[in-house]
């Protein structure tokens, strides 16, 4: 499938979903929301690969939000902000795009984030929900929305202080400075700096294929865990992992892993199933009403 926002491309069990507007700073337009929720909703569906990588192309790996986006659905000069519905709207409009970035950090695969040149605005609320971010030398990143007037809404504010000491997110978020990338690293906010574009997302692209060669389950339950801990106490945390463990046990695992390292071979692991959604299902409804209901 074509996307005008995005190059996409699976292979080897390894996504890769590529900005592809260097000419407009990949700046994020009304379609790229759109376009965003088709493709991870779709990987969460089929799972049909086991890991996404996330990159760009040009000087910028996004300007962030494109102007038009404020002309859709936000109460501006031009709307009538001075409605209450017209403002009762904008929260939906705003859960609307944060479901897309949400929908990275609930993937059933990690985010791997290939950071090249400015990472600027709703490109910060987007990188903060991956799950690991590189970049090369020249990258920043720039909570860009105080510098036109604007609170960050679209998750910055809430991930970034579980990321990075809380006072270096106040000092961004209040003066719009940008942080480099070195001090980007010291901080943890990334995992690695590369001297190119081209080192990183062979980079990327390697460790991405460690993480194929996984079982994918279990990935999955290090997600699960190593969000509810960021989320909850480590009692809580805990006694998560004791339910998570015995919903994702998966004994014939562990013993691939051992007979492959006896065979001195990759182990082989079982992709994760693919999720039914009653939108996708064709149903007979004439069929259907003839059977004897079902009392719940």
């Amino acid at each position: 499938m074509t996307y005008r926002c995005f190059d996409f491309s699976i292979s080897n069990k390894v996504a890769h979903l590529t900005f592809n507007r260097p000419h407009a700073s990949n700046a994020m337009q009304p379609i790229f929301w759109r376009e965003l929720n088709e493709i991870v909703s779709a990987l969460q569906r089929m799972a049909s690969a086991r890991v996404l990588v996330i990159s760009s192309t040009g000087n910028l790996f996004t300007a962030g939000m494109a102007d038009d986006v404020f002309d859709y659905g936000f109460p501006s000069d031009k709307a009538d902000i001075g409605t209450a519905g017209g403002r009762a709207n904008m929260p939906m409009q705003l859960e609307d795009m944060q479901r897309a970035f949400t929908a990275l950090e609930r993937l059933r695969m990690p985010v791997i984030a290939a950071i090249q040149g400015g990472c600027i605005g709703s490109g910060v609320d987007m990188i903060c929900a991956c799950d690991i971010r590189l970049a090369t030398k020249d990258a920043f990143f720039c909570i860009q929305e105080i510098n036109v007037g604007m609170t960050a809404d679209l998750g910055t504010l809430q991930r970034l202080p579980k990321l990075i000491p809380e006072g270096i997110v106040h000092e961004l978020a209040y003066t719009g400075r940008s942080l480099s990338v070195q001090r980007a690293l010291a901080l943890g906010l990334v995992n690695e700096v590369f001297e190119s574009r081209e080192s990183m997302i062979v980079a990327a692209l390697q460790m991405a294929s460690e993480i194929v060669e996984k079982p994918p389950v279990a990935i999955w339950g290090s997600k699960q865990a190593i969000h509810y801990a960021r989320d909850h106490s480590t009692e809580d945390a805990l006694r998560q992992m004791g339910w998570l463990q015995a919903g994702i046990w998966h004994g014939a695992n562990l013993k691939e892993a051992l007979h492959a390292k006896r065979e001195g071979k990759p182990p082989q692991y079982a992709d994760l199933p693919a999720l039914k959604s009653f939108a996708d299902m064709k149903y007979d409804l004439e069929s259907a009403s003839s059977r004897e209901p079902v009392s719940r």
